[in-house]
C-alpha cells in the first residue's frame, strides 16, 4: 500500500463522479453486473437484504450478477447454488463457479488442475505460519480451510486492524516468495500462478456466454471498493466504486468512474435503483 497523504486521496477523489450524473442511455444498455463481495455487497461484515433484494431484482430485470470476490471455494460453492446470480468467480480468479438449473448440478473451472492445487496449498501453508510468525497481530484468515488456491492473511476481519506498515511487510513477505499478492478491504490474498479476477472474467464471459470483454463493454459493469478491484476499474468502460472506497484513494491509482452516496451493500443497492429505473 502506499501512502501519499490526504491531499493526494482528495485529488483523486475530485475525479470521481456521482452516480446521479451516469448518462441514462449508458446504463440503459448494461446487461451484466460484476461486483466485488466485501465492503462492495456487504456492509460492517453482513450482507445487508437490500443489497441481496437488489440482486434478484436486477436478474428478474435481465441484468446477470456476477460477484467476483477473493472468498473461498466453500464460499462460492453455496453462492452460485443460492443467491440470484450467473455465476461466480472466487479467489482472485482461481476458478468460475456456475449453477445450471436445468442440469441441477455445479458446473466449475479452475485455472490450476488438482494435483497443481494441492502442491501450491502445501507451500502456501508453510507460508502462512511464517508470515503470521513475522508480523505480529496478523492472523490466517478464519476461512483459509475452505480455500483451493490462495492464501488469505486476516488484517482487520478478525483481528484488531493492523497498520499500513503491517500491511506492506505482509505483501513484501509474500512477494519475496514469488507469489502473486493483492490487498482487500480485509485481507492480503496471495497465490501461486498468472491469473487474476480480470483475467478468470474473460473466461467466464467467453465460455459461458461466448461474449469477448473488450467488444461488448457498453453491456459491462464493475462494482468494487478497494485497491484489488483496481485491474478490474481499469479495465471496464463502466465502473462504479461504493462510498466506501475512499478510504482507499491514496493507494490508489485506476479509479472508477461513478461513485455511489451510500458505502457497502447500500451503495450496491443504490447503484442496481439507477440501473433499474432506466427499465421502468
Amino acid at each position: 500500500m502506499r501512502g501519499e497523504g490526504s491531499g493526494g486521496a482528495a485529488d483523486r477523489g475530485s475525479r470521481l463522479q456521482p452516480l446521479h450524473r451516469w448518462p441514462a442511455k449508458e446504463r440503459a444498455q448494461v446487461r451484466f453486473v460484476f461486483t466485488d463481495i466485501d465492503d462492495t455487497l456487504s456492509l460492517d461484515g453482513r450482507l445487508p437484504a437490500r443489497a441481496y433484494a437488489a440482486m434478484e431484482r436486477l436478474a428478474l430485470a435481465g441484468v446477470r450478477v456476477v460477484p467476483i470476490t477473493g472468498r473461498p471455494a466453500g464460499w462460492c460453492d453455496h453462492i452460485a447454488r443460492f443467491w440470484p446470480v450467473a455465476g461466480v468467480v472466487g479467489e482472485n480468479g482461481a476458478f468460475w463457479f456456475r449453477y445450471d438449473p436445468e442440469a441441477r448440478r455445479l458446473l466449475r473451472r479452475f485455472h490450476h488442475d488438482p494435483e497443481t492445487r494441492r502442491r501450491h496449498r502445501q507451500k502456501l501453508r508453510a507460508l502462512g505460519e511464517q508470515v503470521v510468525r513475522a508480523v505480529p497481530g496478523a492472523a490466517l484468515a478464519s476461512d483459509q480451510l475452505y480455500r483451493e488456491s490462495d492464501l488469505a492473511i486476516d488484517y482487520c476481519e478478525d483481528v484488531p486492524p493492523l497498520g499500513k506498515e503491517q500491511v506492506r511487510r505482509i505483501v513484501a513477505l509474500l512477494e519475496r516468495a514469488g507469489c502473486r499478492v493483492k490487498v482487500s478491504s480485509i485481507h492480503v490474498n496471495a497465490w501461486f500462478g498468472d491469473y487474476d479476477k480480470l483475467a478468470m472474467t474473460r473466461s467466464f464471459l467467453q465460455e459461458v456466454f461466448g461474449l469477448e470483454l473488450d467488444r461488448v463493454q457498453e453491456q459491462l459493469c464493475y462494482i468494487g471498493d478497494s485497491p484489488n478491484d483496481e485491474p478490474m476499474f481499469k479495465a471496464f468502460r463502466h465502473s462504479v466504486g461504493v462510498r466506501n472506497v475512499d478510504r482507499f484513494l491514496e493507494d490508489m491509482q485506476a479509479l472508477p468512474r461513478w461513485r455511489t452516496e451510500r458505502p457497502g451493500g447500500l451503495g450496491f443497492a443504490e447503484f442496481a435503483e439507477a440501473l433499474l429505473e432506466v427499465r421502468n
